[in-house]
């Protein structure tokens, strides 16, 4: 529509009195398709005739109304008038020189025919369209229409042809860089060779038509179609094809299978009712041949019940066989001859004879299962006399599709000529020619000696037919004799029948009022069974919170009885020596000595205050870390740095070998301050001249920081303690190497920050000496 509007608006501005009427045109437009809710088909066209009639000038305007006009009579399936108006629009247009106008016309009308299987005008109108549209240089449609002759070609088939047609589509797209439209090019290409029977090099097509769709979109319908191709390729090949595709034949189901299930899980997100319903056919398929029959049924009917609806109905009557032989092989006779009539029946009224001599056969073996032997004979004539019919119609195609796949093989050979392909291969293609002209020859024997097998096949009816009347005349005696013995029978059953029924409604009264108490019992069973098991739920609750309150109160008793403790000490010591300061009596010595071992003192009261109030506000509610992304070499340094006038104090060194480039995702305060604590410690309890590494290891799902040292380590208790996940190590505090003490919250404030991190935690033995800490944080 926009492509049109364009054509008119160029053709109109150079004709002032046309503008006004094409503003008008517009406005009708739009007000058709602001009230298409309201308005039917019919009126539509009623109105654009009206309009049409209206307007005797002879320009573009004219030419939109009666494109527009078509297209309605399209959509009411009128096929008379869609031709008549067709003709209309493309002689208007190319009197206006209005090609692309012209050119969807007969592309439309070449569609309508395809989709009707007229081959001959269909291919007539394609060519037709290329002309116009190749006048008008739209290039895109000439690619898009020889696309759609090379499906044409394929569906004849005319192999050749259709290897031309492509070959001149993949130029255009490949000039225009269009690769979705040039891996719909492969994917017809893949479709000759499947009809070739040369699967290994079909799946090379659809390989890179399927590659092209996927970067374009995993989840479009191109990826669905040529997965389910895929599946076809892998189902349908023989051994030597599949060992040229690279897999075993006992692998063939499970990868057939695998591409079925990609192509269904597209299909569906798409709600592509089409390939979702052929797919779930052919899945079907395949779970009957692995012996899987629950599965390969509820597959059949779900196929069945989304095709119903579709317009293609060989698709549709497909399903209904498949699973009709399913039944039959199930010997489920009355399901299969039902599923048999339906299918017969949809393959009749649309013209399917290979589907309705299938659907012939199955009713005809159905029946005589069923012993209906007049039934089955019926029905295995009609199979005989469509066979017949096909297998004429298949040894000319036959012989057809051998002359074809020669000029397919001359035309493949001149395509990869000009792809440069090197003399060896020509060399080759020109024995593949010839040996195809061979196998020609042989076939057309084949047919010779298939002649005879069919006379054999028409002696084998008439004696079956024979024999089946024979069976008929001694069914009619026995069903004679089985009539009077019947009525003998009703007599008796007739007296059994009445003193039964007396029986069962005394049965029918006993049953439902044992019924009802049953279900009362069971009411109340259920209730109570409900309730103590709620109960016990809420007990568990209530055992874990008061745990929970038991172990936060231990920890708050440590941790007071710590602060209680070592607040006392710098405070007292803080406050004797202001008294020594106020007695002015003190040499500068002694007051050097006074006041470093008060600055240790306060420092180390301040980090126990800071480890507190830290500790104090994770286990306050709505506490959350502020996730970033952190560079983990610079975060290292930054502690190190905070940290380096400890380490230097016993002549330790701390080298920092993290990749400069490494990422995480965490809190910069919670991570800072959790490798603050943990180099403290290891400075705590490392003897001078020490050394210790930070590093880090990335894995897969997590980032791992490392802060090893070789001083005295943890003993194997306290490892183990530490590496429990229920560890709550607050209070207890170890002089270091140099009697340093320790606030008790570094390792519980560590533990607690990484999991809220969503991070792990753990401690191992350093060899020869030391303790290894490993922080684990995800990516």
């Amino acid at each position: 529509m926009e492509n049109l509007l364009a054509d008119l608006v160029y053709t109109c501005s150079g004709y002032w009195k046309q503008s006004i009427f094409c503003f008008f045109f517009f406005t009708f437009l739009l007000c058709q398709e602001g009230h298409a809710q309201k308005n039917n088909q019919s009126q539509k066209v009623d109105s654009l005739l009206a309009l049409n009639q209206s307007h005797p000038q002879v320009d573009s305007v004219k030419v939109m109304l009666l494109e527009q006009i078509y297209k309605g009579y399209l959509k009411l399936k009128d096929v008379g008038k869609f031709e008549e108006y067709v003709d209309k629009t493309v002689a208007l247009a190319q009197k206006l020189k209005l090609r692309n106008i012209s050119g969807f016309a007969l592309y439309r009308r070449a569609k309508f025919y395809h989709g009707k299987t007229v081959f001959t005008k269909s291919e007539e109108y394609y060519h037709l369209a290329i002309t116009e549209f190749e006048l008008a240089k739209n290039l895109d449609m000439v690619a898009g229409t020889y696309l759609n002759l090379g499906a044409l070609y394929t569906a004849i088939p005319d192999y050749a042809k259709c290897l031309e047609v492509n070959q001149k589509a993949i130029a255009i797209y490949e000039q225009m860089g269009n690769e979705s439209d040039l891996a719909s090019c492969y994917t017809n290409l893949s479709a000759v060779y499947q009809s070739l029977g040369n699967h290994s090099q079909s799946l090379v097509y659809l390989n890179m038509a399927l590659k092209i769709f996927t970067n374009e979109s995993a989840q479009s319908r191109g990826v669905a179609v040529v997965n389910e191709l895929i599946g076809t390729a892998y189902y349908e090949a023989n051994p030597s094809e599949l060992k040229k595709m690279g897999i075993l034949p006992k692998d063939r189901l499970g990868v057939a299978l695998q591409y079925y299930q990609k192509s269904l899980k597209v299909a569906d997100l798409l709600n592509d009712k089409s390939i979702m319903s052929s797919v779930r056919k052919s899945m079907g398929d395949v779970y009957n041949a692995m012996d899987k029959k629950d599965l390969a049924l509820s597959t059949y009917q779900k196929a069945i019940q989304i095709g119903k609806d579709l317009d293609d109905k060989s698709s549709y009557v497909d399903c209904l066989y498949a699973l009709g032989m399913f039944y039959q092989q199930q010997h489920d006779h009355a399901n299969a001859l039902a599923l048999f009539k339906d299918s017969y029946k949809m393959a009749d009224e649309n013209n399917l004879i290979e589907l309705k001599r299938n659907a012939a056969l199955g009713l005809s073996d159905s029946y005589n299962e069923l012993k209906d032997y007049n039934q089955s004979l019926s029905f295995y004539k009609q199979y005989i006399v469509l066979r017949d019919q096909i297998f004429n119609e298949d040894k000319e195609k036959e012989i057809t599709r051998r002359q074809m796949q020669i000029d397919f093989g001359f035309k493949e050979n001149e395509y990869r000529y000009k792809q440069k392909i090197t003399g060896i291969e020509l060399q080759k293609q020109v024995l593949l020619a010839k040996q195809q002209q061979q196998e020609l020859y042989l076939k057309k024997q084949q047919l010779a000696l298939s002649d005879q097998e069919k006379s054999l096949q028409r002696l084998t009816f008439l004696k079956k037919q024979l024999d089946l009347e024979i069976a008929q005349k001694n069914q009619s005696g026995k069903f004679e004799r089985a009539k009077l013995q019947a009525k003998y029978e009703t007599s008796l059953r007739d007296k059994q029948i009445s003193k039964q029924e007396q029986q069962i409604k005394f049965d029918w009264r006993i049953k439902i009022f044992l019924s009802i108490g049953l279900a009362l019992v069971l009411f109340i069973a259920a209730i109570i069974y409900y309730n103590q098991r709620k109960t016990k739920l809420l007990n568990k609750v209530i055992n874990q919170q008061r745990q929970e309150l038991e172990q936060l109160n231990r920890v708050k008793d440590k941790i007071f009885s710590v602060v209680s403790h070592d607040m006392r000490t710098p405070v007292n010591a803080l406050i004797s020596f202001i008294q020594l300061l106020e007695g002015g009596n003190i040499d500068q010595e002694k007051l050097t000595r006074y006041a470093a071992t008060l600055k240790h003192n306060l420092s180390y009261t301040s980090t126990m205050m800071e480890n507190l109030l830290n500790w104090a506000a994770s286990q306050m509610q709505g506490f959350h870390p502020d996730m970033e992304t952190l560079n983990i070499h610079q975060l290292l340094n930054g502690v190190m740095d905070a940290v380096l006038h400890h380490a230097d104090a016993k002549n330790i060194k701390i080298e920092n070998k993290t990749d400069p480039e490494m990422h995480v995702e965490a809190d910069a305060n919670m991570l800072s301050l959790i490798v603050r604590n943990l180099i403290s410690n290891a400075i705590k309890f490392t003897p001078r001249n020490g050394l210790i590494t930070l590093s880090d290891k990335s894995l897969e799902n997590e980032l791992h920081i490392i802060i090893a040292d070789d001083g005295i380590g943890l003993s194997d208790q306290q490892m183990e303690h530490f590496n429990k996940t229920s560890y709550n190590g607050a209070g207890i505090s170890t002089l270091g190497t140099e009697k340093e003490k320790g606030t008790g919250l570094g390792l519980i404030l560590c533990r607690t920050f990484i999991d809220l991190m969503g991070g792990k935690i753990s401690a191992t033995k350093n060899n020869p000496a030391g303790t290894i800490f490993t922080i684990s944080l995800p990516k």
